[in-house]
Order: structure tokens, then sequence, then C-alpha cells
């Protein structure tokens, strides 16, 4: 039971689009994650999840609209909904989120950029 420094967390790793793990919560994760230009159109069928732009400003692409999250704020993306992450003008935006342990980082779609392991730092 230590403060976790996110900036200073955010510091130890540069590989955008690969999530890290700080802390669990009982059978939540929270996540670090570094990000530029636009992730894998999916969704999580069981889980939802949040966003805190910690850096930046993070565009939610919905299917029918898109959501601007600044720094500071949050956004909860339900269980079963489409969206893309995107930043814009080659800015690198610094996220933590909060999901169950047992999300899968793109869902049931399969690409390049899926990530399956977490590093804890």
């Amino acid at each position: 039971m230590k403060p976790i420094n996110i900036k200073e967390k955010h510091a130890l790793f540069s590989k955008q689009w690969h999530p890290h793990q700080i802390a669990t919560v009982d059978d939540m994760q929270v996540i670090l994650a570094k990000i530029k230009g636009e992730f894998v159109w999916h969704s999580h069928e069981n889980e939802d999840e949040l966003f805190q732009v910690i850096k930046g400003t993070l565009y939610m692409q919905f299917r029918d609209r898109t959501e601007v999250i600044k720094e500071g704020e949050i956004i909860v993306v339900p269980k079963g909904v489409e969206h893309c992450p995107l930043t814009k003008s080659d800015e690198e935006v610094h996220l933590l989120l909060f999901e169950k342990q047992q999300t899968a980082h793109t869902g049931k779609v399969a690409h390049e950029m899926t990530q399956t392991h977490y590093p804890k730092i």
C-alpha cells in the first residue's frame, strides 16, 4: 500500500498502444497506455472500459459520433459498444484505463496491434 505516481510510471515506457498494468483492485486492473494515431475498431462483449486522459486529447470514435475527452476527463465505454480510440495532429496521448483483468485488448478482433500481455510496472 504505497502511492503510485502516474507520471513517473508513464516515463518508464515509450511503446505506444502497449498497455502496462500498475495496480489491481479486486478483479479489475489499472492500466497505463501511450497512444498515437488510430487504433482498431473493437468492442468488449462483457466488460465496460474506463478511459482517463492524463495528457493530451483523446477522440473516442463510435459508429454514430466521436466524443472528445480532454486532460483530466474520463469516458466509460459500455460493454458491447464498438469503439476506436484516436489521437490527432501527431499528438501522443497518455491514458489511465480501468477494466476487468480478463478484458481482451481488442475484444474478439485479432490485429497486429493486439496485445495479449500487459507488463506490470
